[in-house]
């Protein structure tokens, strides 16, 4: 039994889908949630990066909840997401920060 040749020619990449429409309406506000160990000056670090990318943000509207444990905080940031770039501004900064071990 031989199996057919294969071209050397042939596409190694699939097309590209169409962009799709983004489920977000912009201006909104878009919780994210972040984790990371329950310390001084965590949330006074999100609250920094919150404020540099969404400069209306409301502190008052931060979201805690201590782990079972309590070694860790959850924190949502409720930001003013503006566009799609923005949210992965944010994401991105808040991933890299060193305090910070979870964002969703």
């Amino acid at each position: 039994m031989t199996t057919p040749p294969t071209s050397a020619a042939a596409p190694t990449t699939t097309p590209s889908a169409a962009p799709t429409e983004s489920l977000i309406v912009y201006p909104s506000i878009f919780p994210i949630k972040v984790m990371g160990p329950k310390v001084d000056g965590f949330v006074h670090a999100l609250t920094q990066v919150a404020e540099r990318f969404d400069p209306s943000f409301d502190a008052s509207t931060i979201e805690l909840r201590t782990s079972k444990a309590g070694n860790y905080l959850g924190v949502t940031l409720n930001v003013t997401a503006t566009s799609r770039e923005q949210l992965d501004e944010i994401y991105r900064t808040l991933s890299t920060h060193p305090m910070v071990k979870v964002v969703l």
